[in-house]
């Protein structure tokens, strides 16, 4: 037995013993009343902290005022979708490709041609290899042409035989750029595919562009000295998020059928938010991340980094998943049917005032209660339960202080493409004066990280400790049928630069990697009052991502899922 064997067997034990203690007893830190569980009783908070709090959320509006007047209120006008094969998920094209409906090269001259027209814009593509993935389309059409395997075969051991495929910078793509956004390895190429990104290509994806990043892929807006900024594809004066943002990008402007992402902050699910398509953040330890840059340095760190799928339609995840899993598919019991209506269902419509975190917008309240009001009264599952899980309040403290490892390596190094330790002080001095090579937010990260919790620290043991007890609690909430809702992000696609005056907002999907749960971003169908998507989370307990899935479905047949970017980009 493998120490990964181990480590899930002890789990599932642990989860159900907890799951039958918890259908039998009642927990002293659970109490029940009107506004439903309130876990872990929240005590009072200083004068001080609902003064600065208040303070903040001033200054905060005050800020968004100013990017108003600095944007105005409308972007660019992109170019509109008129190509019926840009509408089709990546599942469809796969089966329409096998049935010679469509030809693997009418596809990818399609999305080609719709990078083409969006990319001066969006700015989401920033390499490609457009002429080898035409030669390979042509042949994944003269391989089903042949004959030599039924369209039955094909579907079993090539799912998604010549559909195109996208994937951000850091995930390696061979003889694509590899840069993670660094000016350091601006030149440099990737010399073999990742690991995920390999089991595509079995599968019979065709890789076809990469997409843009964060700097060392460590910030929530994708913007670099390498290949600059992306634009959003709703409006052009917001972000894409990060660092998978020009994924998320690429994906809603429908200009790839479905991509990989990477998440160890929310890199998938807030992109995904912004951009109004659905991605997956896996349970901790189930795809490789062999072939990512910059990779992890530690075991934990790599259990809180995961790459996964990312896509307009629901439909697309759980293949694309089960793909990636490789031999760890089974572990998550993919092919298990699911009774969405024998699923316990539990929402939370804030983190409950984390500091310096921003409130939820009224309008991703108004769709935690439309998605609540619709599983209650549509789908009728076994509960639909409000609850306060009062340790998200130290959701930012929590991550920063699980991050912190005993490598030797600092931010600082990351920026020197771990070759040496850059001085952020001096770097910032050239930044005002146009001569640095790293952008303003990656250099005060790196002076920021000297001031964190300190690895070994009492209060870095503290905030383990306190990971810790979160993690049994939603353990024994979810069990092994339950899942919550949660606020992707507290609000809707920001500005550019306005998330420097709020830094640590990634803390609605910071926490679950850390956690190590799986968790869906869920597109809600409509756009909100501002013209940008909106949308939630959905998070399940270890290797039940099937649930996440399943509800992902199920919501996207209520909502609508992606919604066109037509008038804005």
């Amino acid at each position: 037995m493998t120490e990964t064997d181990a480590f899930n067997n002890d789990e599932k034990s642990k989860r159900s013993r907890r799951h039958n203690s918890r259908r039998h007893s009642t927990s002293s830190s659970v109490s029940s009343g009107k506004g439903g569980r309130r876990h872990r009783a929240r005590k009072g908070c200083s004068i001080g902290a609902f003064i600065g709090q208040l303070l903040f959320n001033f200054i905060s509006k005050i800020i968004r005022l100013i990017f108003q007047l600095i944007y105005g209120v409308k972007g660019e006008t992109m170019p509109a979708i008129t190509d019926p094969v840009l509408l089709e998920s990546a599942t469809s094209l796969a089966r329409k490709i096998r049935k010679q409906e469509l030809s693997s090269v009418q596809v990818m001259e399609s999305f080609i041609r719709r990078i083409k027209d969006v990319n001066p814009k969006l700015n989401c593509c920033v390499d490609n290899r457009f002429d080898e993935a035409l030669k390979e389309a042509a042949e994944a059409d003269e391989l089903i042409k042949s004959g030599k395997y039924t369209e039955e075969e094909l579907e079993k051991t090539k799912p998604y035989l010549g559909v195109p495929i996208s994937t951000k910078d850091c995930i390696a793509v061979k003889g694509l750029l590899h840069t993670a956004g660094l000016y350091a390895r601006r030149d440099v190429r990737a010399t073999e595919d990742a690991t995920a990104m390999s089991l595509m290509r079995q599968a019979g994806a065709i890789p076809f562009a990469i997409t843009n990043i964060s700097e060392v892929c460590m910030w929530w807006e994708s913007n670099n000295v390498v290949h600059g900024r992306t634009r959003n594809a709703y409006d052009s004066n917001r972000i894409v998020g990060g660092s998978s943002g020009g994924e998320g990008c690429i994906q809603s402007a429908a200009a790839s059928p479905f991509g990989l992402g990477s998440d160890i902050g929310g890199s998938i699910r807030m992109p995904a938010f912004f951009n109004g398509v659905f991605g997956h953040k896996p349970s901790k330890l189930i795809v490789s991340n062999k072939g990512q840059f910059p990779m992890p340095f530690t075991d934990e760190q790599n259990s809180f980094l995961g790459i996964g799928p990312m896509s307009r339609f629901a439909e697309d995840l759980k293949p694309m998943l089960r793909i990636i899993a490789g031999e760890k598919a089974k572990e998550l019991r993919l092919d298990e049917p699911v009774d969405l209506q024998k699923v316990r269902f539990f929402y939370q419509e804030s983190d409950g005032g984390g500091r310096l975190v921003s409130p939820v917008d009224a309008d991703l309240l108004a769709g935690m209660q439309r998605t609540v009001q619709h599983l209650r009264q549509k789908l009728k599952p076994v509960s639909v339960e409000n609850v306060q899980l009062e340790q998200f309040r130290q959701s930012t403290i929590i991550w920063f202080a699980n991050m912190k490892d005993d490598s030797g390596y600092t931010f600082a190094h990351q920026l020197g493409d771990l070759k040496v330790a850059i001085n952020p002080y001096l770097e910032l001095v050239k930044w005002v004066f146009g001569a640095s090579k790293h952008t303003f937010i990656g250099l005060i990260t790196a002076i920021m990280d000297r001031t964190q919790v300190q690895y070994g620290s009492s209060k870095y043991k503290h905030m383990v400790k306190k990971r810790d007890e979160l993690r049994a609690e939603m353990q024994e909430l979810l069990g092994e049928d339950g899942v919550l809702l949660y606020p992707t992000h507290p609000t809707v696609a920001p500005y550019h630069n306005e998330p420097i005056f709020r830094p640590i907002n990634f803390s609605y999907t910071g926490i679950v990697n850390v956690l190590g749960f799986p968790a869906t971003a869920v597109p809600l169908g409509q756009l909100g009052s501002e013209g940008v998507p909106l949308g939630l989370q959905v998070i399940a307990n270890f290797n039940n991502d099937r649930l996440c899935l399943a509800v992902a479905e199920e919501l996207e047949r209520a909502f609508g899922g992606w919604a066109r970017p037509e008038v804005k980009v």
